[in-house]
């Protein structure tokens, strides 16, 4: 006979299982009931009860989350709390998880919020896409706020020491109360009005619910979500929350925190400044180098174009040119030359001279012995004749340095025959020369 029994749960897989089923079924809901056996360990975890006339329930608040809390919650307090529903697996307790816990005052409060906040929420006013980036160099920040208040102080110290040239304008409004939502619209609205500032801050320091219910004004938040100017909602400590955080472009935990998101950091700049001028300067280092490179590369090339680089070339051609041509006319000449000197032998054995002298040389030939002894006795005589004939001509005077002197062509004798101005011609040994006479002068008898 075969068992029908399954496995059997073990009380770790039910604890685990009856876990899972209680958080997937409930999700954070918000509880009010009287505390009561609060206990504080030193592990700084809250241990207590919450109870109503007809029921309690465990719960449990640990450390970081109670740092929180602005208030000391005691035995038989009423307070509304948000928390998950669990199990404790070790021992099987069925208790709540606390992620928040108030005075029960605010109970109504807190429900009319959540009601306004869905409603704004499903409207599409909290949208991310309509959030704006917030200008990175504001020339004008303005704050909405108290003029008395910490919020103010700390906003106007934060930026004096982050960026003290920026100028800050305050538009002052009531931050609690009865008339704090209307005051808080109508400073929005003078500084939507007045276009003065880039960007805008609205908030105030912390408190509790009832005094930040100001910040949760219907209208003002929709005046909040309708600002053309960037606007930073800085409402309370960071555990404050208020609708004006979710309708404006950038929720800052603190004041102080929204100066720091708006304004840039001044020793940032600075190093900005020097980090663009360095980059500046190297930027123009390298185009100015360039430039000169290619400044130098043009002076190259219009150097080698240059009208006198041109004229030095051309007259180098010429000089080339010339050279050329007078070596073709030395080689033409040398050709000719010869040409000539070969014509001229031609000439010279075609000339009736040469051939006067050939015939003579063969008629002297043909000439008997006694004929041709003859001859050369003649020719003899007529050599020597000629020897005399020369030495008294009077070009052989001239050679030994005398001069003939010529008047209208005729050899001039006598100073008589001369005037003065007259044009005369002296004849020496190898030419001959004119003169004027200027002055004549007598004889003298040492002449």
């Amino acid at each position: 006979m075969t068992s029908s029994r399954t496995e059997p749960y073990s009380i770790s897989r039910l604890n685990l299982e009856a876990q899972g089923l209680l958080e997937g079924s409930f999700p954070l809901i918000w509880l009010q009931g009287e505390l009561s056996n609060l206990s504080r360990p030193r592990s700084g975890h809250w241990y207590f009860s919450l109870k109503d006339d007809r029921a309690q329930v465990n719960g449990a608040m640990f450390r970081n989350r109670n740092q929180l809390l602005r208030f000391q919650p005691r035995d038989g307090q009423q307070v509304l709390v948000r928390a998950r529903v669990t199990l404790y697996v070790p021992r099987g307790g069925f208790q709540l998880v606390v992620e928040h816990m108030e005075e029960a005052g605010e109970g109504a409060l807190r429900a009319q919020f959540e009601a306004l906040k869905a409603k704004l929420e499903a409207e599409g006013l909290f949208a991310s896409e309509r959030k704006r980036p917030l200008p990175r160099w504001p020339r004008r920040i303005g704050v909405i706020t108290s003029p008395s208040g910490a919020a103010v102080r700390d906003v106007v110290q934060v930026l004096k020491r982050r960026c003290p040239g920026i100028p800050v304008l305050v538009y002052p409004a009531a931050v609690q109360g009865d008339e704090a939502p209307m005051q808080l619209r109508r400073a929005l609205d003078l500084a939507v009005r007045r276009a003065e500032c880039d960007v805008l801050v609205i908030g105030r320091g912390g408190g509790s619910l009832e005094d930040l219910w100001a910040f949760n004004d219907e209208a003002l938040v929709r005046a909040v979500a309708a600002c053309p100017i960037p606007i930073v909602s800085a409402v309370g400590h960071e555990v404050d929350v208020a609708l004006t955080d979710f309708a404006a472009d950038l929720r800052a935990p603190t004041p102080s925190a929204a100066a720091e998101l708006v304004s840039p950091d001044g020793d940032a700049i600075l190093a900005r400044l020097d980090q663009l001028q360095r980059r500046q300067h190297r930027a123009v280092a390298g185009t100015l180098q360039y430039r000169r490179q290619r400044l130098s590369q043009l002076a190259h090339r219009l150097q080698l174009r240059h009208p006198q680089r041109e004229l030095e070339q051309r007259r180098q051609q010429v000089d080339e040119y010339q050279a050329r041509l007078q070596r073709a006319l030395r080689h033409q000449q040398t050709l000719l030359q010869a040409r000539l000197d070969r014509l001229k032998g031609r000439v010279m054995q075609q000339s009736p001279r040469q051939r006067l002298a050939l015939q003579r040389q063969r008629l002297l030939g043909l000439l008997p012995v006694p004929l041709r002894h003859q001859h050369g006795q003649l020719q003899q005589r007529l050599t020597s004749l000629g020897r005399r004939l020369h030495t008294a001509s009077p070009l052989a005077t001239l050679d030994r340095g005398y001069s003939l002197t010529l008047a209208e062509g005729q050899p001039l004798r006598s100073v008589k025959a001369l005037e003065e101005g007259q044009t005369v011609e002296t004849r020496l040994a190898d030419g001959r020369f004119e003169s004027t006479v200027t002055r004549l002068l007598p004889s003298s008898d040492n002449d």
